[in-house]
């Protein structure tokens, strides 16, 4: 049906208003970090989002430097071949990307593939949304009133599902795998000898794309033919478009020609992109929200269920219950807190510095003992000046005179009852009675000082448990910090996906050798395009964990010689090795230095 000027104005304008709407939420989304919860909502919400993955692999450098001569010769300008360059990395780019989500789709299903008889029947009933599930259930009812209870059925047709797209999916990676190696090959044989024409650098390569495209469409026809795959009118063969036939052979092309040739290219290359989205998009795996539509059906019913009985006990309804619930476990919780938490510690708070409060004054002062240290000093002086009958000189030392005194002490217990009446025996016990008495408050004053020094330690002990507390929660915010799984991220599983990335690289380094060597051209294409792809997906995980450590211009030089097509495979396989065992970015995190 046919729509009017007026419809369609009005539905541009609908459209130029939902798009700013949407550009501004996004702006306002980037700006303030959500939380899980909001950005799952934005999900749901079906907005589209921005390809922000980067995992392209740069163009060889030849074409960029082409000798101002060769341009001169065919009439070329700089910036058409500049802009011949933006367009191939452009399609670079996205061919990896949507590798990329072929790879994603295609791990699902190979992952379900895997699954047992009960998981596959699960998914063909369970997983595939609402109507899948009644669908799914009634066949199943139907069956057992037939045959009786048994899941091979359902089993098989799950199998036949999953078969399917899997034997899609990796017919079209390995198509647009060799697509992606046949373009970095002309690209990077540009202007040589082995290449394309030395006088005719840029229109060879147009010429040398352009059939590229035409070879692609025939492998999605025959895909299409195959499988009989129906597309519902989404896109009609041909795909794409040819170049003209005036000058395509010719020796010079004109700026106007060129000019043509690269906007040709362009659309085909927007038509490639569109088709494969469409039959990435046909046979991709269900949707997070499709897959556990069940678990999120049950708790929206769980949810609504618990609101209506929050609302019959609500205010709404003319019911204080919640208010009494919610008053009554405060009070319990603030009960029990004070009772078996508060009270306690408040207990051995006052306990502990009640009695170190006490323990200021100190159990002996260091004046008492420097007292008792004077008088021993005039005891001994005047015990040693009298059993002597000479005058001691001040200066002598304690340990002098109390050692006469001991020698003194000895001599008088030969006669001890004697010497006990008129002698010095009993001036000598009282001085070392006051030697004791010496020891005992020195040791006193020591006891006192490390009581006092406890105290410190006391309150870091108090402090323990705030402390490990703060590493708890320091610990959980390093792990939710650190728990991006990608290969671009931080952490343990960011650093174990790089390294499985260098693995992909050296597996496909020998398999398209391997290829080779048996004579199978497609085949070692395909598998020199998937190297590409790894090689990509490594150079933009590894880029800024480099260029943190000073390591990027090396690795990125030996990730462009891996992608070099000339270079042996002896040689990459060595620089994998070096790649793997050299830079830190790429170390196990247990031999890190």
């Amino acid at each position: 049906m046919e729509t009017t000027p007026e419809e369609s104005e009005d539905k541009s304008i609908t459209t130029s208003i939902s798009q700013h709407s949407l550009s501004v939420w996004r702006r306002i989304l980037a700006f303030f970090p959500l939380p899980r919860a909001f950005s799952f909502l934005w999900k749901l919400s079906g907005f589209p989002r921005r390809r922000s993955r980067k995992i392209g692999f740069p163009l060889p450098q030849r074409l960029e430097s082409i000798n101002s001569s060769v341009l001169t010769v065919t009439c070329l300008k700089p910036a058409e071949a500049s802009r011949l360059y933006d367009v191939l990395d452009d399609i670079l780019e996205h061919c990896f990307l949507s590798l990329y989500n072929i790879w994603k789709n295609l791990q699902f299903w190979q992952s379900r593939a895997e699954g047992t008889n009960a998981q596959k029947a699960y998914f063909m009933i369970c997983e595939r949304g609402p109507r899948a599930f009644f669908n799914g259930t009634v066949q199943l009812m139907r069956q057992i009133c037939r045959d009786g209870f048994s899941l091979q059925h359902v089993a098989h047709d799950a199998s036949c599902y999953i078969a399917e797209r899997i034997t899609i999916l990796s017919y079209l990676r390995n198509q647009l795998a060799a697509f992606v190696a046949q373009v970095f090959m002309n690209t990077d044989n540009i202007g040589t000898d082995s290449g394309n024409d030395l006088q005719n650098p840029l229109p060879s390569l147009l010429v040398a794309l352009n059939g590229l495209f035409l070879d692609l469409e025939t492998s999605i026809c025959e895909l299409h033919t195959t499988l009989n795959m129906d597309f519902h009118g989404s896109f009609s063969f041909p795909l794409f478009k040819k170049l003209p036939d005036v000058n395509k052979e010719g020796s010079q092309w004109t700026s106007c020609e060129i000019g043509d040739a690269i906007n040709l290219l362009c659309q085909n290359f927007h038509k490639l992109d569109n088709v494969i989205s469409i039959i990435v998009l046909k046979h991709r795996k269900p949707k997070k929200l499709t897959r556990h539509w069940l678990k999120y059906t049950c708790g929206a019913i769980g949810l609504s269920v618990c609101s209506v009985w929050l609302l019959q006990h609500s205010k709404l309804m003319g019911s204080n219950d919640i208010e009494n619930w919610v008053r009554e476990a405060h009070n319990s919780a603030a009960k029990f807190f004070k009772d078996h938490v508060q009270q306690p510690l408040i207990s051995i708070r006052d306990e502990l510095f009640a009695t170190f409060r006490k323990r200021h004054k100190g159990i002996m002062d260091g004046q008492d003992v420097q007292l008792t240290t004077d008088s021993l000093r005039r005891m001994l002086h005047a015990f040693s000046e009298h059993t002597e009958g000479r005058k001691f000189a001040d200066a002598a030392s304690d340990e002098e005179m109390f050692a006469k005194v001991m020698f003194r002490y000895e001599k008088e217990l030969k006669h001890p009852v004697q010497n006990l009446l008129s002698g010095e025996l009993a001036r000598a016990l009282l001085i070392q009675v006051q030697k004791l008495k010496l020891d005992i408050e020195t040791a006193m004053l020591e006891l006192d000082q490390i009581l006092k020094a406890n105290e410190i330690n006391f309150a870091v002990l108090a402090a323990l448990p705030a402390f490990f507390i703060s590493l708890l929660l320091l610990m959980l915010l390093r792990a939710w910090y650190m728990q991006d799984t990608r290969a671009e991220g931080k952490g343990r599983a960011a650093r174990l996906q790089r390294r499985l990335l260098v693995v992909e690289v050296e597996k496909a380094i020998m398999q398209y050798q391997s290829f080779v060597d048996q004579g199978h051209v497609k085949n070692a294409e395909s598998s020199f395009g998937l190297l590409l792809y790894s090689l990509g997906r490594l150079y933009h995980a590894s880029e800024k964990h480099a260029k943190a450590t000073g390591e990027w211009l090396a690795l990125r030089q030996d990730l462009l010689e891996l992608g070099k097509p000339s270079l042996p495979t002896r040689d990459k396989l060595i620089i994998a090795s070096r790649i793997e065992r050299i830079y830190d970015c790429l170390l196990p995190a247990s031999t890190r230095l």
